[in-house]
């Protein structure tokens, strides 16, 4: 932290999509400013570039670094990591902004393990073109996963409205029955409950569990996964005082408004869970990596090369992740000092083991 406020790293994601629109957008009120201090990795010449492209933007106090190091308190603060003959193509896919894209994203990475900035905030990728590049992962959450070890992870979408979690999330849709088993089901119940507590500061959370099957099967016609599958992971998950309910079936559960009635919703795939979410929080949706031992968020929009260098990106998205990760951090270490607590106050006293002087009875 500097000056008590905390660094947030930016990574840039795909320079040549609508990152950089939204990151200058979301800093350009000085009050973001007083509230944390940003560190963006990328490139000061992709950053002007884009800065020049918009109109209501006042003057911005930039500062262009090595490293997180000697990021400054009330700037924004550019890591310059990629080459000065960087160039900008906006709103096409091409190997260099893909390329870029991976170094932004690993020295970012690099800094966070180092304990150099507080948590992360990711602007969107093209995972096409980074796969085409030597990537290696289908996106974000998988690629953290894997820096930081860790065993398990969920990507929730997070607004005001509703929280979302998926038991599979960026595969081919042939291959998620393969992956709707009781115990990754299990699995995923165990650590929203555990993120929902720790997060978001919600002491008892209840969480919905969705059906797989049209009308969650109708009773074995349609398939009998809710039954066989989903059903026992949610029996098994109360057993482990553990508040969720379910399987419903997720057209009448959204439709009807039901997911008020929950802290948080466990989809089976990426499109039954996003697709709704983006429908009712579109603007101010986020994406948060519940499971990773630091704090990441990116908004809930791609790389949008459609409206890339036109001045019409929308970076309330940008703006709710960035919040939403500061947030976080600060609802952990809350947390994190409720447990010491806890734990010190049902700390047995230490047996006094001093030889005892002879009583005169």
């Amino acid at each position: 932290m500097i000056n008590n406020k905390l660094v947030v790293g930016i990574s840039q994601g795909d320079g040549n999509g609508i990152g950089y629109e939204v990151i200058i957008k979301s800093l350009a009120d000085a009050r973001a400013l007083d509230s944390f201090t940003p560190v963006i990795y990328g490139s000061s010449k992709i950053f002007g570039f884009y800065r020049k492209q918009l109109h209501d933007i006042e003057q911005l106090d930039t500062y262009v670094i090595n490293s997180a190091r000697d990021a400054k308190a009330r700037k924004i603060n550019i890591v310059n990591c990629l080459p000065e003959t960087i160039y900008v193509e906006p709103g096409q896919s091409t190997p260099e902004a893909a390329k870029s894209a991976m170094t932004a994203l690993e020295r970012a990475v690099e800094d966070l393990k180092a304990g150099l900035i507080d948590v992360l905030v990711t602007a969107p990728i093209n995972k096409r073109a980074m796969d085409k590049e030597g990537f290696g992962y289908t996106g974000h959450t998988e690629y953290l996963q894997s820096r930081f070890g860790a065993k398990e992870v969920c990507m929730i979408m997070v607004s005001e409205r509703l929280k979302i979690g998926v038991v599979t999330g960026h595969i081919p849709l042939k291959d998620v029955c393969a992956g709707i088993t009781k115990e990754n089901i299990l699995s995923k119940l165990r650590l929203m409950n555990e993120s929902l507590k720790k997060d978001f500061c919600i002491d008892r959370p209840r969480i919905a569990v969705l059906g797989l099957n049209p009308h969650c099967g109708d009773g074995g016609l349609l398939g009998d996964e809710e039954q066989r599958i989903i059903l026992p992971a949610v029996q098994a998950a109360q057993e482990e005082d553990i508040l969720a309910f379910g399987p419903y079936s997720a057209d009448g559960f959204f439709g009807l408004g039901h997911f008020a009635r929950y802290d948080a919703t466990l989809a089976m795939y990426h499109d039954q869970g996003l697709a709704p979410f983006k429908a009712l929080s579109f603007e101010d949706g986020v994406n948060f990596t519940a499971g990773l031992p630091y704090v990441r968020t990116s908004p809930d929009h791609g790389t949008a090369y459609d409206m890339a260098g036109r001045d019409i990106a929308d970076p309330r998205s940008m703006m709710s992740a960035i919040y939403t990760a500061m947030d976080i951090y600060r609802r952990r270490e809350a947390y994190a000092a409720l447990q010491k607590g806890k734990m010190k106050e049902q700390a047995p006293e230490k047996e006094d083991r001093q030889p005892r002087k002879p009583q005169i009875v």
